[in-house]
């Protein structure tokens, strides 16, 4: 597999540790671009598409958390904080923010990779040929159509953005919060009933499919085969 990772870092001796260990494994190709700040990430995220993307949160100019933000409203690439910050407080604001995971400091190396390839696998794994599908559901992405047990069906364009949210984290409880920040934005600042509410319009369009999408009580909701 070859794969293109930005590293958003500002220790210089963790950002070396990093690429060496990364691009010394034989089983995948890294290309690793590295980032010192929020804005030299900031520019490379706007100029290049990467597969994976290390986020450390405590960063000149612009932040970690900010960052992740303004990336989730562009495109779902997988997100991992690597970060010294360890309060429970920070994990869950992390995951609101929209990363994928969130690994403290100190950290093995070896896990972090093994994480890291783990998320690619399964970030890329229900896309073949430009089609999602998960169960019952298939998603055209060059086209934007949907099918539940091979009809077509109409959407909403927030109602298609969640889905395919949904469908690009299969098996991951997503909040709420997550939710809006992806498909309405950041700044958006309406409640997050707006997604149930869209959740229940998606629910009754994909038929007997809907029974794939499940709610996680106080959590949010996940999609599954």
């Amino acid at each position: 597999m070859n794969i293109k990772m930005l590293c958003v870092e500002d220790d210089s001796q963790i950002r070396e540790i990093i690429y060496d260990y990364f691009t010394a494994k034989k089983d995948h190709d890294f290309k690793i671009t590295m980032a010192k700040d929020g804005l030299e990430a900031k520019e490379m995220i706007e100029e290049n598409e990467f597969d994976l993307i290390l986020l450390d949160i405590m960063l000149p100019y612009i932040d970690g958390f900010t960052l992740c933000k303004m990336i989730r409203q562009k495109n779902d690439v997988p997100i991992i904080y690597l970060t010294a910050r360890t309060l429970e407080e920070d994990v869950l604001n992390g995951f609101k923010t929209g990363c994928d995971d969130y690994i403290s400091k100190p950290f093995s190396l070896a896990t972090l990779y093994a994480k890291c390839i783990a998320l690619l696998n399964r970030s890329k794994g229900t896309v073949v040929n430009d089609i999602c599908k998960i169960g019952q559901i298939e998603i055209n992405l060059n086209t934007m159509n949907v099918y539940a047990n091979g009809n077509e069906v109409t959407l909403a364009p927030k109602e298609y953005e969640l889905l395919l949210y949904l469908v690009k984290h299969k098996d991951w409880v997503i909040s709420r919060e997550t939710l809006l920040d992806a498909v309405w934005g950041y700044d958006f600042e309406g409640g997050d009933r707006v997604v149930d509410n869209h959740i229940k319009k998606l629910r009754k369009a994909l038929g007997s499919a809907a029974s794939q999408i499940h709610t996680v009580f106080s959590k949010g909701y996940k999609i599954t085969e």
